[in-house]
C-alpha cells in the first residue's frame, strides 16, 4: 500500500513539474531558413504564390507518394488552398494563402489535423537573384504539451526547410531563363 502511495505521489509531482515547467517555456516557436536563388523575385513569386508546383519542391511530398491532394479557390494568390490526406508520415491538413504581396511575400495559414501555424515566404531582391526566407510560426498559448513539443520544432523542421529550399532553388534554376520568364509572365 505504501508503494502505491509513493507511486501516486511521484506521478502527481511529475505532472506538476511538467505543467508548471511548461509555463516557463516560450509560448511560440519560430523556425527560419534562407537560400539565394538565381532568378528574379517575379520568377520565384510565381512559384510560391500558387500550390500548383508545391509538391515539386516540397520536402514532404516524397514521404507519401500515395497521398491525395485537393485544390480550391483561385489558382494563385489570396484564397488559394491545398488540402491533403495521407499516411501518418504526412497526415491530413490544409494550407491557404492569406496574404500575397506581389514579388515580395506570401503568407500561408497551415492546419495540421487541428494544429494551426503560419508559414511565410519573404523575397528579397539581390544583385545575383533573390533571397528566399521561409519562416514557420506557431503559437502554443497555455497548452503545456504544445510548449514542450515546440522546443523540438527547430530540430524537426529546420532540415526539412533547408531541403525544401534547395529543391525550390533547383526547380527554378533548372528552368532555362526563357521558361522562367514565361512562368513569371503567366502569374500576372
Amino acid at each position: 500500500m505504501k508503494l502505491i502511495k509513493w507511486a501516486l505521489a511521484l506521478a502527481v509531482l511529475l505532472g506538476v513539474v511538467i505543467t508548471g515547467g511548461s509555463l516557463l517555456l516560450p509560448a511560440s516557436s519560430h523556425v527560419e531558413r534562407s537560400v539565394i536563388i538565381h532568378r528574379s523575385p517575379a520568377q520565384v513569386f510565381a512559384v510560391l504564390n500558387s500550390f500548383e508546383q508545391f509538391n515539386q519542391w516540397s520536402p514532404w511530398a516524397a514521404l507519401d507518394p500515395q497521398a491525395t491532394y485537393r485544390y480550391a479557390g483561385p489558382s494563385s494568390g489570396k484564397g488559394a488552398t491545398m488540402s491533403w490526406s495521407g499516411t501518418p508520415a504526412i497526415g491530413n491538413g490544409r494550407q491557404e494563402i492569406l496574404e500575397s504581396i506581389h514579388d515580395r511575400k506570401v503568407t500561408v495559414a497551415l492546419d495540421f489535423e487541428g494544429n494551426r501555424a503560419r508559414s511565410t515566404y519573404t523575397l528579397t531582391p539581390l544583385a545575383e537573384g533573390t533571397r528566399v526566407t521561409w519562416a514557420f510560426d506557431s503559437d502554443h498559448g497555455f497548452n503545456p504539451m504544445a510548449r514542450w513539443f515546440g522546443l523540438l520544432f527547430e530540430r524537426m523542421l529546420g532540415p526539412d526547410f533547408e531541403n525544401g529550399l534547395q529543391r525550390l532553388k533547383a526547380l527554378l534554376e533548372s528552368a532555362g531563363p526563357a521558361a522562367a520568364a514565361a512562368s513569371s509572365a503567366e502569374s500576372r
